[in-house]
């Protein structure tokens, strides 16, 4: 009885839109006035510890389970929850209860594989044909994602202002679409590392069916271990990867990567306000080792690596349209998952690519693009940013 009392406390302050909640008995109440926008039914009591000590992995492993169903919008329902400041899924006491994290080389090629590695044929059925699995940038309401796509590629490039002949190093550079558009499109000779192998052997594959052995290269690499200057670096989804103590090394590794006066367009997801940069779900269940970094400690990092800032854009609309796009082309291919990898998995993705949408559509979370430049010889960039739309 009393957990029911707190069940329905915490429900109560949740959330900034109208949700019907049937409990475990059978007992039903509603939240907020008029119609639910969103019901929830939990078929299972959870013990009001857990729930209130890591919310987002207990809530998360019950809806993987069935142990919780939605009627409605699953995104809805966490992006309320976001703009809700007194609700129990934001706060962050459950720092305390997460593991030390470990992100020697070894652990970040466990880490990564982990989660690129589930296979390119999973990847296939809901990403698009240019197999790039990171925030896309519309310049359109009508950009298909594929095309939304490769306007984020060129908008990367754009922003360097690059010169054919030279050399480009992608940090990070998942199934190659960034490296294949720096050769084919900007004539540049185009290097990229990851720790996947799933995308190092697609990358292989693709290099060779364009033809392009003599302009683009990969390596199976960690950013720890490459060396050599390049006039151009890009890293797309990468520092998340890296950890929250790692932040400092890797910023210096991409100044160590620039040539003197050399550009850098680093592209991640960004908090746009202190608070915790682990979520405890997505760490046990997508990314393993990932951290998001607040703008604060990126321009820190930045500032102590000696790197100039040229320009800073934040993409989070973009981010939140390519998930919603994401998770459509998911459920036009959900039957095949399930056949695949089993109702658990299909259900945690669901909730992966929903609950990541929500935090972008409340602002809970960004992504922003970092154009840099190494001193000491200027910008070499234009005055002002018209050339990168011109």
């Amino acid at each position: 009885m009393l957990d029911k009392i707190i069940y329905k406390n915490l429900f109560s302050k949740a959330f900034d839109i109208t949700i019907e909640v049937t409990y475990w008995d059978g007992q039903i109440e509603r939240y907020g006035t008029g119609m639910p926008a969103v019901k929830v039914r939990l078929n299972k009591e959870i013990p009001i510890k857990l729930l209130t000590n890591q919310p987002t992995l207990v809530l998360g492993e019950a809806y993987m389970n069935g142990d919780i169903e939605v009627d409605g919008s699953i995104q809805e329902l966490i992006a309320s929850a976001y703009r809700q400041k007194d609700s129990f899924l934001t706060h962050n006491s459950f720092l305390k209860h997460l593991p030390k994290i470990s992100h020697s080389e070894k652990s970040s090629t466990k880490d990564i594989q982990s989660h690129y590695d589930i296979g390119n044929d999973f990847y296939k059925l809901w990403l698009d044909d240019t197999m790039t699995y990171s925030c896309a940038y519309f310049e359109h309401d009508d950009d298909t994602l594929k095309q939304a796509q490769l306007n984020k590629v060129r908008h990367i490039l754009n922003k360097l202002a690059t010169q054919p002949g030279k050399r480009l190093l992608d940090v990070g550079s998942g199934w190659g679409t960034l490296l294949f558009m720096a050769a084919d499109e900007f004539g540049l000779d185009a290097t990229g590392i990851t720790l996947s192998q799933e995308q190092y052997d697609y990358t292989q594959a693709q290099i060779k069916q364009r033809h392009l052995e003599e302009k683009v290269h990969v390596q199976l690499k960690d950013y720890r271990e490459v060396t050599g200057q390049f006039d151009y670096v890009t890293s797309v989804g990468m520092f998340e990867h890296v950890g929250k103590e790692n932040l400092g090394l890797y910023f210096n590794k991409i100044q160590a990567f620039l040539v003197p006066g050399g550009r850098a367009l680093i592209h991640g997801i960004t908090g746009q306000h202190e608070g915790a940069g682990v979520d405890p779900f997505i760490n046990q269940y997508i990314f393993p080792g990932g951290y998001i970094p607040n703008v604060a400690e990126n321009l820190k990092h930045i500032m102590a690596a000696k790197l100039q800032f040229s320009d800073i854009e934040p993409l989070r609309r973009h981010y939140q349209k390519t998930l919603e796009i994401w998770y459509h082309n998911y459920q036009q291919v959900e039957q095949q998952v399930v056949k695949n990898y089993g109702e658990r998995f299909d259900r945690m993705w669901q909730l992966y690519l929903q609950a990541c949408a929500a935090a972008f559509e409340a602002g809970n979370i960004d992504v922003i693009q970092y154009l840099l430049v190494k001193a000491p010889s200027g910008t070499g960039l234009p005055m002002t940013r018209h050339y990168i739309y011109d």
